[in-house]
C-alpha cells in the first residue's frame, strides 16, 4: 500500500492550497544533486500537478542566480526567475519564486519551483517525475497524481 494515497487533480482547491511534504525531493542537474530537501511546500490546485517549492536552503551553493523575467498568478501575485546551475550546465529561467506573494501564500517566501522538464530529473521519494505538459505550468506528475491535467494541447480554456 502507497505512504501517500492517490489523489486526482480534479479534487484539489480554486484557489490553491499550500501543503508541507516531508518526501524527499531531488533535483539532478548536470549529472550533480543540487537540491534536496525533506522540508517542501506542495501548491495544489484543480486540474493541476503538484509544484513543489523547495526552501533556498536547499540548493547547493551557487545553484540558483537571477534571471530576467517575470510572470503574474492571479493566487499568488508576481514571480521572479532564477537562472538554475549544476554540473557545468545552466539552465536560465528555469526555476522561480514569489519574493512579495499576495495573502495567503506567504508560505512560499523563501521558497523556490522548478521546471522539472529543465532538469536532468527530479524525484520525489525516490520517483522520477513526469514533467507537466506545455511549457508554462511547472506540475510534478508522480504515481500519486491522477489527470487529467491542464498544459497537455487542447487544454488552454480548462
Amino acid at each position: 500500500m502507497p505512504e501517500h494515497p492517490v489523489e486526482s487533480v480534479w479534487d484539489y482547491p480554486r484557489p490553491p492550497r499550500v501543503e508541507p511534504s516531508d518526501e524527499l525531493v531531488r533535483v539532478v542537474l548536470g549529472g550533480e544533486v543540487i537540491a534536496e530537501t525533506r522540508s517542501s511546500l506542495r501548491v495544489l490546485e484543480t486540474s493541476h500537478p503538484p509544484t513543489y517549492y523547495l526552501p533556498r536552503e536547499a540548493f547547493v551553493p551557487g545553484a540558483l542566480e537571477r534571471a530576467n523575467g517575470a510572470s503574474m498568478c492571479e493566487w499568488k501575485g508576481r514571480a521572479a526567475y532564477l537562472t538554475v546551475a549544476g554540473g557545468g550546465r545552466a539552465e536560465e529561467g528555469a526555476a522561480w519564486h514569489y519574493p512579495l506573494p499576495l495573502p495567503g501564500f506567504e508560505a512560499l517566501v523563501g521558497h523556490v519551483a522548478i521546471y522539472p522538464a529543465r532538469m536532468d530529473r527530479c524525484e520525489v521519494d525516490g520517483e522520477v517525475v513526469r514533467p507537466q505538459e506545455g511549457g508554462f505550468y511547472g506540475g510534478w506528475i508522480t504515481s500519486r497524481v491522477q489527470g487529467p491535467f491542464k498544459g497537455a494541447p487542447g487544454t488552454r480554456g480548462w
